[in-house]
């Protein structure tokens, strides 16, 4: 189903439009509610914030690699940022932030920010319309499903509805016109929409009237008054909203003033209803504009322009929204995301833009997050096609934030994401309540990149074998020593992990490398001490 007919049978069917002075708000499907989840096996208080940068967001500019300088400045001489201006991260000196992001390196300073880096997919689409569906959905690039990744959650959640009874808190929120794509499930979509910040605010200073102005004692004043009554009234997740609303107000002086900040101005609903105790689990919100094909730098200043200023509404939004959720005492149970329908090219062009790319850094942000960096700075010389090249899957973060902070089963992972995929550790030690491998039966070898890359000092190694295999995993130096023998023995199909420890061993850039049966593969990882 392409994106139109989505729309335009999603939504006619079963959408109940009415007007709180003059703003739209709908209800799409007939949305479960989370009430039910008082008798789930994995009932949750906890929350995920998905914050979709739609466009394209220029990774290479966002998180920018210091130990790559020359080739930097090379690639993108009209609109590299001056290295002498980029944020650094004290634990990461080869890794920097866009000057414009200090809110965001704050937010790294207190450990509550995780930067993973190369996220992409195998043969990436480098269309608009497609690579967010598949973000969405999950998909592999040659496939096109129907479901997102979150509905196929939320309904794995709830595999009785809609006989289940119908409770009064959405299980999903969109700030926006239309439910997000990765909302549907296979029979219904599994949110509602607050169209815009204007809708949220009429509908909470309504009262029972439906409106913040009082309608004309007139034939058709009187009408208006009534339609507005019955339109609240009619829909109990409005009242919930409402109801949840009321019950707390934001308390952050770092919140910008109203129409400042469109992505602000929506997070600070979304922390306002999770403190007020609306028990919905997920909520999505937008900043758009990173397309940014020419112009994307001032010509007098490449730290301003476009992304700069896309960035630094970014890097506000979430820095008040964090310090929001620490005053109202709910912090512990939110988790951010950030995503992209992919990256730009490595090398600039002559309009002072980037075209559509690939690879991309995502951010998972808030208390229980595993702060630092995940991977390495993707290279800007080793490429393919003029792209960076992939660390990890999109769909390895979207396994570790299922699996290990709503505690989605290993079983169930593989329902919802129609595979198995490698998991990363995003959630702090102590919070996270699933942190096991999927159990599944590779169909491939493979060698995964170690983590934490750069380490000190011990690092993860994990494998994956189809069938039984004489194994050897050893670790040499760049020279080609020797430097220690990690696995050595038979073993039977399955995923495994070997630790390697870099005691005694100085800085530098080693090689690891796998021998299984007639495979053989290699990987760099960094100790930096």
């Amino acid at each position: 189903m392409n994106r139109r007919d989505f729309i335009r049978k999603a939504v006619p069917v079963t959408a109940l439009p009415f007007l709180l002075n003059g703003f739209p708000l709908r209800a799409y499907g007939r949305a479960p509610f989370l009430e039910t989840l008082v008798a789930a096996a994995s009932a949750t208080d906890r929350v995920l914030v998905l914050i979709q940068l739609g466009g394209g967001n220029d990774g290479i500019n966002t998180v920018i690699p210091l130990n790559q300088d020359s080739a930097y400045m090379n690639v993108r001489p009209n609109i590299a940022i001056p290295l002498n201006s980029v944020l650094t991260l004290s634990d990461h000196l080869d890794v920097g932030l866009h000057p414009a992001m200090g809110g965001m390196k704050s937010l790294y300073d207190e450990g509550k920010l995780t930067i993973v880096q190369g996220v992409s997919y195998p043969n990436p689409n480098l269309s608009h319309f497609r690579a967010t569906d598949i973000w969405l959905t999950a998909s592999d690039s040659n496939v096109t499903l129907n479901t997102g990744w979150l509905g196929r959650y939320l309904e794995d959640e709830f595999p009785d509805y809609p006989n289940d009874p119908v409770m009064p808190d959405p299980l999903a929120i969109q700030i926006g016109a239309v439910v997000s794509f990765g909302l549907q499930g296979t029979a219904r979509t599994m949110g509602i929409a607050i169209q815009s910040p204007d809708t949220f605010y009429q509908l909470v200073n309504a009262g029972r009237g439906g409106g913040t102005d009082t309608a004309p004692d007139t034939p058709a004043g009187r009408e208006l008054t009534y339609i507005r009554e019955v339109a609240v009234q009619s829909q109990a997740y409005a009242g919930q909203v409402k109801v949840a609303a009321d019950k707390a107000q934001n308390r952050s002086a770092l919140w910008p003033a109203a129409g400042q900040n469109t992505l602000a101005d929506q997070l600070k609903i979304v922390s306002r209803l999770i403190a007020g105790g609306l028990k919905t689990r997920v909520y999505v919100v937008n900043l758009g504009g990173f397309d940014n094909h020419s112009a994307q730098v001032d010509v007098s200043d490449t730290r301003t322009g476009i992304h700069a200023t896309l960035l630094g509404r970014l890097s506000t939004a979430m820095m008040a929204f964090q310090d929001d959720l620490r005053l109202l005492g709910v912090e512990h149970r939110v988790l951010g995301m950030t995503f992209s329908e992919f990256g730009r090219r490595v090398s600039s062009n002559a309009s002072r833009g980037t075209d559509h790319g690939t690879a991309a850094p995502m951010f998972l942000f808030g208390q229980p997050v595993q702060p630092g960096v995940v991977g390495s700075n993707p290279s800007l010389t080793d490429l393919t096609n003029g792209n960076l090249k992939m660390q990890y899957d999109f769909r390895s973060v979207y396994a570790s934030v299922l699996s290990q902070w709503f505690g989605v089963s290993n079983t169930d992972l593989q329902a919802i994401l129609l595979k198995g995929f490698q998991q990363i550790s995003v959630i702090r030690p102590g919070v996270a309540v699933n942190v096991e491998e999927p159990d599944i039966k590779p169909t491939d070898f493979r060698l995964l990149q170690n983590y934490p890359n750069p380490f000190n000092p011990s690092t993860t190694i994990a494998y994956e074998i189809p069938r039984e295999s004489n194994v050897s995993l050893k670790v040499y130096d760049m020279m080609g020593r020797e430097i220690a023998t990690l696995v050595d023995e038979f073993r039977p199909a399955g995923r495994y992990k070997a630790q390697f420890h870099a005691n005694g061993l100085p800085s530098g850039t080693y090689i690891y490398r796998i021998q299984a049966n007639s495979f053989s593969d290699q990987k760099k990882m960094v100790i930096l001490k």
